[in-house]
């Protein structure tokens, strides 16, 4: 393990205000979102997105490491360049997702456990040599009536430890991902409390697992009520219940949170890390960055609809929605920048 390569990989992943974009969506569900949109379920249609993703003149302006899936660190572009030398040429840092997905956990209906630790040691050393330099791996915690059980979050939590030990011993800087979801009728007070209780169980098992925290980053949910909720919480509230559950759980060697959108909106995700950058950025122990896939991909797989004389506006549709998650993490994200574009 080269600890200071991995201490200096993770401090660039959050430097200069920039943050991660998740491109790392499996192939079920990245053939869903096309099929919304009339756009073919194939390896190609695939490829041509991923391309128009990471060719995005000026995209390394604002974003500092991009999150693959297996089948994009595989891919090329016509003239047979691989994706990551395109991702490198960019400025930008490769990663890749390792995890195999969340599955239903036995004897705990309702909730789920995420797979992916056997051969994980292998995959992880052939990812290394083919340029990655981070890796995730997300756990999955519901709320409802009676969930989240202890089993699940203490299961979810030890294979997350697991799995950044095992990156750090390749090289990979770990982001540590658990997601307390969205869906439910739950309050933003809930939320807080699983997310805190979460979090502490992770940390505990991270140092268990003699996981270097300098050397990794935390990719966590916003403190946010359930979509269904009947009482939606101001930004400014979100922002101070986020960042609040964050500095009683978070230990400050970790050099930083990148958040999950999770399906909020890019607008409202941004003016909410907007928020929390503006009233804590001088007293945070650790970089408020983001690691967004929908609320900054969505306008522009819109716009492209699989059409390549779509292409050059769909990339200013994805540019602008990573400038303005770059001027939310400087605190300088308004409104106003949605309707001038700039």
């Amino acid at each position: 393990m080269n600890i200071q390569k991995l201490i200096e990989t993770a401090k660039m992943l959050v430097a200069d205000n920039k943050g991660l974009l998740a491109m790392d969506e499996s192939n079920p569900t990245c053939n869903k979102r096309f099929a919304k949109l009339g756009i073919p379920q194939t390896e190609e249609a695939r490829r041509a997105y991923r391309e128009l993703i990471i060719t995005t003149p000026g995209l390394g302006e604002y974003i500092s490491g991009a999150i693959l899936y297996d089948e994009t660190i595989h891919q090329q572009t016509p003239d047979g360049t691989p994706f990551i030398q395109v991702i490198i040429n960019a400025g930008i840092i490769p990663g890749i997702k390792v995890d195999i997905g969340a599955k239903d956990m036995a004897g705990h209906p309702g909730e789920k456990i995420t797979e992916g630790l056997d051969g994980l040691r292998d995959r992880l050393k052939e990812y290394f040599q083919m340029g990655a330099r981070f890796a995730k791996w997300r756990a999955v915690i519901t709320i409802a009536d009676g969930i989240p059980s202890r089993g699940c979050i203490e299961a979810n939590a030890q294979a997350l430890a697991r799995y950044a030990a095992l990156c750090q011993e390749a090289g990979l800087v770990p982001i540590v991902e658990p997601e307390v979801l969205m869906d439910g009728v739950h309050s933003l007070s809930r939320c807080g409390e699983v997310t805190e209780e979460v979090l502490r169980t992770v940390f505990k098992q991270l140092y268990r697992q003699r996981v270097m925290l300098e050397g990794m980053i935390l990719k966590p949910n916003m403190v946010l009520p359930g979509l269904t909720c009947s009482q939606q919480e101001s930004v400014d509230e979100v922002a101070d219940a986020t960042v609040n559950c964050l500095l009683r759980a978070v230990p400050a060697a970790v050099p930083g949170i990148t958040f999950l959108s999770g399906g909020q909106s890019g607008k409202l995700a941004s003016a909410r890390l907007n928020a929390m950058n503006f009233r804590f950025k001088s007293r945070s122990p650790w970089a408020l960055a983001f690691s967004f896939a929908r609320a900054i991909q969505q306008p522009a797989l819109e716009i492209w609809q699989g059409k390549e004389a779509n292409v050059s506006a769909a990339q200013q549709a994805l540019l602008h929605r990573a400038k303005c998650n770059w001027a939310a993490r400087r605190g300088e994200y308004n409104a106003a920048m949605e309707e001038t574009g700039v």
